[in-house]
């Protein structure tokens, strides 16, 4: 998900000095950042199938909610798939070159 961001005024934001990561923290970091998005993927999917289970059932009749929710789902998911698709690309092009 996308979260707000907080605009500050540049006079107030202090240059911090760059922090040197070794491969394993920034490999960790990676890790634990795409377990989050596929979490997050996850939960939607699932609140999608709990809101379409309440409308067979008859509990919701709001039919917007659901579609609503459907179509979040399915842009996380055409989203991710996109992503993926890049990063194989990505790998594949650097496999291809020569040293």
């Amino acid at each position: 998900m996308i979260d707000k961001l907080s605009l500050q005024p540049l006079m107030t934001v202090k240059a911090a000095e760059p922090k040197t990561l070794t491969a394993a923290e920034v490999s960790d970091q990676f890790s634990r950042f795409l377990n989050g998005a596929i979490a997050d993927l996850n939960a939607q999917q699932a609140g999608v199938d709990k809101l379409n289970n309440q409308f067979v059932k008859g509990e919701i009749s709001d039919v917007h909610q659901l579609m609503i929710a459907s179509e979040k789902a399915s842009l996380g998911l055409e989203l991710t798939v996109q992503v993926r698709n890049k990063v194989i690309e990505a790998y594949q092009e650097i496999m291809r070159m020569q040293v």
